[in-house]
C-alpha cells in the first residue's frame, strides 16, 4: 500500500502533540515495519522544516530530523504540473490540492490526513491515521 502521509501527520508525530501522537506515531511503525510505504511531498519537506525550527530553533535538530523523514519516507516531487494541476481543482486548501495531485501523479493508495474534510472531492481514498488503525486493526 503506498500512503502519502500529509504534513500534519508527519508533525503530529516530530512535534509530540500528545492528542494525535499515538495513531500518527503507529503510521511511522507501519512504515518502518514495511506494512506500508509512506511517501511525502518534496513541498512537505520544506513547510516541515520551517515548522519545526520556529518550534525549536536549533537548526542542527531541524536538520536531523528531516534527515529521518528522508530515509524513512521517499519523497515525492510537486513539479509545474502538479502546481497547474493543482491550481485548476480550486479547492479552499490549495496546500492540500497540492498534496492530493502529488498523490495522483505518483499513484498513491491513500492520503493520510488529519484534515479529511479538505479532501472531500479526492477520488484518491483519505483517512486519518486513527481512522487507518481501525480499519486495518494493526494497533
Amino acid at each position: 500500500m503506498k500512503a502519502l502521509v500529509d504534513t500534519n501527520v508527519v508533525l503530529d508525530v516530530l512535534l509530540n502533540r500528545a492528542v494525535f501522537f499515538a495513531h500518527s506515531r503507529a503510521i511511522f511503525e507501519f512504515i518502518e515495519q514495511k506494512k506500508i510505504t509512506g511517501y511525502i511531498t518534496a513541498s512537505s519537506i520544506t513547510d516541515i522544516f520551517y515548522l519545526i525550527k520556529k518550534e525549536v530553533g536549533n537548526n542542527e535538530v531541524v536538520y536531523q530530523a528531516i534527515e529521518k523523514l528522508t530515509a524513512l519516507f521517499t519523497v515525492v516531487p510537486v513539479t509545474e504540473m502538479t502546481i497547474a494541476s493543482a491550481l485548476a481543482l480550486r479547492w479552499k486548501d490549495f496546500e492540500d490540492a497540492v498534496q492530493f495531485m502529488a498523490a495522483k501523479e505518483n499513484g498513491m493508495t491513500c492520503i493520510l490526513t488529519r484534515n479529511e474534510a479538505d479532501y472531500e472531492s479526492s477520488d484518491i481514498p483519505c483517512m486519518s491515521p486513527s481512522d487507518f488503525i481501525a480499519k486495518f486493526g494493526w494497533f
